[in-house]
């Protein structure tokens, strides 16, 4: 839940709002000579710091030249590391689909399986396209000095000159539907949803945590978290979550100053312990409040189906993790993992929450802009109005889907401890998808080859080990 002060928040930031009026038109560009790299000559780099709604603050760069008519064009995060890795799965089934908007960050990697094209992270700086555009921009790459390469290589010119054709022939569609990758640790890349708020079935996105050679890649440490150490605190009674408040420094994530966050560990009944966060910013004055698990992640997930019968329903408690999905199937609106964060609420704090996201902070502009079709403008403004119309209790009989991998939401049973009539509550096996999105794949496999080490070393040395029998007798190698 965050709230604003917009007076202090536009006097204070220097990253805007993306804004097509003419008269915020030129705002906040600012331009600067730098070296041209194709003639070495001076050019005019144009960088503009802005905010595209609904995702985060960004610096767009743009170069061109007089002299050789050479462009390029950039995007960089200007915000901190996200705290989880993203993966997109596209596939590309439709012209259209290769319009949809891609923010590639530097440390993303982007892949096509059919035609073996890949581009690992770290070779490109990040920038703000489509997915033609950036076929485009691999054909063009390859096709620069060919002549100079025929001379100097016949054979790979040869090869490279069939790979061009087969990416012409990907982007015609002359090899069928293709699949698209995008990979990012740093959580900075994103891909176009065109039916949002409804769920692509084209899509799937997957956040996922980060392993120690990512951190480290990214320039993490990853001793410094500041959760595991009041954790390890806890445990140790320098700490008591439960009778007092723990405060600690942070960063504002509107203007990333540092600010004070206050901790607290409360107990929900019929359900299990949950931290609550505040986070208030003296500099740009937002407030946001998050909720996270106690007790780590449970051995399955849990999918709650609430049917929405009468108004009282909507005053239900949620504790909503940020691994959990919202869905109401009736009015086509989907919001994946990730999206609103974590939060203990209420059915009607959730949708008041979500209007407000996609009202306010949709990504490139979903509800206006020049840029947008009056289609999808229209859907959206439609989803607002339904979502509206449900938390005012002026449309009933809609079905709540509350889906966490983590099994760490919980929406309130009113009839506890009897059974909820309206209210079906399931849990479920993970697939794999979801356990290596959870960061439980790689703990798996540390565990399994730790077992194993253990396990030969105890077999190999059984005549030097007397306490073997021991670990045999309890099925414990």
């Amino acid at each position: 839940m965050v709230e604003q002060k917009d007076s202090m928040t536009k006097s204070r930031t220097i990253f805007n709002d993306l804004d097509a009026s003419e008269e915020n038109f030129d705002s906040g560009i600012t331009e600067v000579d730098s070296v041209c790299m194709s003639c070495f000559k001076n050019g005019r780099t144009k960088l503009m710091l802005t905010r595209i709604p609904f995702y985060r603050d960004v610096v767009i760069s743009s170069f061109a030249c007089d002299h050789c008519h050479y462009v390029n064009n950039g995007i960089e995060s200007a915000n901190r590391i996200q705290a989880n890795g993203v993966r997109y799965k596209l596939i590309v089934s439709d012209p259209k689909d290769l319009n949809r908007e891609l923010v590639k960050s530097d440390f993303a990697l982007f892949k096509i399986p059919l035609v073996n094209f890949e581009i690992p992270e770290g070779t490109q700086k990040g920038y703000l396209t489509t997915i033609e555009g950036i076929i485009d921009r691999v054909i063009t790459n390859l096709e620069a000095d060919i002549e100079l390469r025929k001379e100097i290589d016949p054979d790979s010119c040869v090869k490279i000159a069939d790979f061009v054709q087969k990416m012409r022939d990907l982007k015609d569609f002359k090899l069928g539907n293709f699949e698209v990758i995008l990979d990012d640790p740093s959580g900075d890349s994103f891909i176009e949803n065109p039916i949002a708020p409804a769920k692509d079935p084209k899509m799937s996105v997957n956040f996922y945590k980060r392993t120690v050679e990512q951190n480290e890649m990214l320039g993490l440490n990853n001793d410094e978290n500041i959760e595991d150490q009041i954790v390890e605190k806890t445990e140790k009674g320098e700490v008591d979550l439960r009778n007092e408040v723990v405060q600690f420094h942070n960063n504002c994530p509107n203007c990333n100053a540092i600010c004070e966050t206050n901790m607290k560990l409360t107990d929900i009944p019929y359900f299990k312990s949950v931290i609550i966060m505040c986070t208030v910013c003296d500099n740009c004055g937002i407030k946001s409040s998050e909720v996270k698990s106690g007790s780590g992640i449970e051995e399955k997930g849990v999918r709650y189906v609430l049917k929405l019968t009468d108004r009282s329903d909507l005053d239900r408690d949620v504790l909503k993790s940020d691994e959990a999905s919202f869905e109401i199937p009736e009015i086509e609106f989907f919001m994946g993992p990730g999206t609103l964060g974590g939060k203990f609420t209420t059915i009607e704090g959730i949708l008041k929450d979500a209007r407000e996201q996609l009202s306010e902070k949709c990504p490139f502009a979903f509800t206006g802009g020049d840029s947008e079709s009056k289609d999808k403008a229209g859907r959206m403004k439609e989803c607002l109005d339904k979502l509206e119309m449900i938390q005012n209790g002026h449309l009933l009989n809609v079905t709540v889907i509350i889906d966490d991998a983590s099994g760490n939401s919980y929406l309130q049973n009113i009839y506890a401890p009897d059974e909820d009539p309206n209210l079906k509550v399931e849990h479920y096996e993970r697939s794999y998808e979801q356990n290596e999105m959870l960061g439980l794949y790689h703990l798996n496999q540390a565990f399994h080859f730790v077992h194993s080490f253990f396990h030969n070393v105890l077999l190999s040395n059984s005549d030097l080990h007397p306490e073997h029998k021991y670990f045999e007798d309890r099925n414990c190698h």
